[in-house]
């Protein structure tokens, strides 16, 4: 469906994966520079959004994820993946719990397969299931002011804080999205499109789901051991994978930066090949300009490619930064080198 904020001044509707909402409000560079050096707020609502409920919720989803879910506090935020059962990645969810439910939300067009799933699982637990997409959008709230703009709003239903990219994801109900977002305005937050926030999210070599992963993803991979994986805790779907991998073995591809050969005019398309001597190593997932570090991208790739080779990302030069270095596993602690967003 179409934000009322694509009605904004400027708007400009983004493409894949992010339709429905804006690219940009006219000036992309100052939009990054806002979130990055000021305040600034993101239309995402075009990503899912469910509610769970219900006594067992958390032990039931800590059950279920990757994640230590069981005694979560209220207000307390964390990253979760569902896996197959040979360990590949399915589903990423960011979440908080406010004391008597559970807020999600996903990545676009992803929510009715994870609801589908979760219901299939309930068995007699006492939870309940609520896919709110279409009542409920995500506004992002980003920058070193976002805690202070962010704080007293009327009308949010959840509040999701992420850590490793430094922003506030607010859950609204979808009919109070445009007074949300006016107020944000008001007290000093500048709309900034996707292209802005992709851009930023780049820079901090953060991963998407769908974007910078394929259906072989594994969790070390992408340097999610990190922050959605609870090493310590078992008995979830595809756990067999992840305790191999980090006691036995190395994941066989590798999460890159990469630092794209600014003369050419185009960013390399999503899913392209990245190649080496001329053999596809791997492949390209989000790629942006900055406004400062100027195009960059991250790409998966074959864990055994030399850290310090010049690659070929759909034809442009990319000269690679490590951000899942080629140990991780076998005991080796992931140590990702990613840049904080505030």
């Amino acid at each position: 469906m179409m934000s009322e904020l694509l009605e904004l001044p400027g708007a400009v509707q983004a493409g894949w994966p992010d339709e429905g909402v804006a690219a940009h409000y006219g000036d992309p560079f100052r939009e990054q520079r806002a979130l990055d050096g000021a305040a600034g707020l993101v239309d995402r609502s075009n990503r899912g959004v469910l509610k769970i409920t219900g006594p067992d919720r958390l032990s039931w989803l800590h059950s279920l994820t990757t994640q230590h879910l069981d005694g979560l506090t209220a207000g307390q935020s964390a990253q979760a993946l569902v896996l197959s059962p040979t360990g590949h990645v399915e589903h990423h969810l960011t979440l908080s719990d406010d004391g008597t439910a559970v807020w999600v939300h996903v990545e676009p067009g992803t929510a009715a397969a994870l609801t589908a799933f979760l219901e299939s699982m309930k068995f007699m637990l006492r939870v309940e299931v609520a896919d709110l997409s279409a009542e409920a959008a995500v506004l992002t709230v980003m920058g070193p002011a976002a805690d202070d703009i962010a704080a007293g709003l009327e009308g949010v239903l959840g509040s999701v804080s992420q850590a490793p990219f430094g922003i506030i994801d607010l859950i609204v109900a979808r009919e109070r999205l445009a007074g949300v977002a006016a107020e944000l305005v008001r007290r000093g937050a500048v709309p900034a499109g996707m292209w802005a926030f992709e851009a930023l999210r780049i820079a901090a070599r953060v991963p998407r789901f769908g974007l910078d992963t394929d259906h072989r993803t594994i969790p070390h991979e992408v340097g999610w051991i990190e922050s959605a994986v609870h090493l310590s805790k078992g008995c979830y779907r595809g756990q067999e994978t992840v305790a191999r991998v980090h006691n036995l073995g190395h994941p066989p591809r590798r999460l890159v930066f990469l630092d794209l050969d600014g003369s050419v005019d185009r960013l390399p398309a999503h899913g392209s090949p990245v190649e080496l001597d001329g053999a596809t190593i791997g492949f390209t997932g989000s790629a942006a300009r900055h406004y400062e570090l100027g195009p960059i991208g991250l790409g998966l790739v074959k864990r055994t490619v030399p850290v310090d080779a010049t690659l070929l990302a759909d034809g442009v030069a990319a000269a690679q930064e490590v951000i899942v270095p080629p140990d991780a596993g076998a005991n080796v602690k992931v140590t990702l080198r990613r840049r904080q967003v505030i």
